[in-house]
């Protein structure tokens, strides 16, 4: 009888460590801090992985660190706020800070300034989906007026008029949740 397990490596302990979550508190200008907080809301992502994603690449941390401009940083008002963070995004952020001579703070709204494209273009689809929506609308409505007719016409015991009417039931339901979406991304019309 032969052993032929295959043998998995597991993670270390150092990698568990790094997913740790940690709390940082950093100082921030208030555009920062709305727009982390917009992208996580809009997209539907946890801060902690759009800190990861920003943060814990150490190529980008330290082209970006590059482009500080500390007097410009140094201008700009900025209050405190925690987040929290892997200890291994933290980590790569303390480790370019020191080898670059910049502030965390500094690398940190530098990284969320990378954002604003992202919100920019959710905006423009913002628009574009409110005018979609008004379409939407009346194409429920004409779905209505259909089975309204229906009913008139065949009786509501008509197999046509009870599939129209569970169509009719969907495209509610998912007009409801469309319009709860474009509520929800109100938000980004302030940005």
């Amino acid at each position: 009888m032969s052993s032929d397990k295959t043998v998995l490596s597991g993670p270390t302990g150092l990698d568990l460590r790094g997913r740790q979550s940690v709390r940082a508190t950093f100082k921030l200008s208030r555009r920062a801090i709305t727009s982390l907080s917009l992208v996580a809301v809009h997209l539907g992502i946890k801060q902690k992985s759009l800190f990861d994603h920003l943060l814990e690449d150490i190529a980008a941390l330290n082209e970006l660190a590059d482009e500080v401009r500390i007097r410009q940083f140094n201008k700009i008002e900025r209050v405190q706020k925690t987040y929290v963070l892997s200890r291994k995004t933290l980590d790569a952020l303390d480790l370019i800070s020191k080898d670059h001579d910049t502030p965390r703070d500094a690398l940190v709204e530098y990284s969320i300034k990378r954002l604003e494209s992202v919100i920019l273009a959710e905006k423009s689809k913002h628009e574009k989906r409110k005018a979609l929506f008004s379409d939407f609308q009346h194409y429920v409505e004409g779905g209505r007026a259909i089975l309204d007719r229906a009913l008139k016409t065949l009786g509501p015991q008509d197999p046509f008029c009870i599939s129209v009417e569970k169509a009719i039931a969907m495209n509610l339901r998912a007009r409801d949740e469309v319009m709860e979406f474009i509520e929800k991304s109100k938000i980004i019309e302030e940005f």
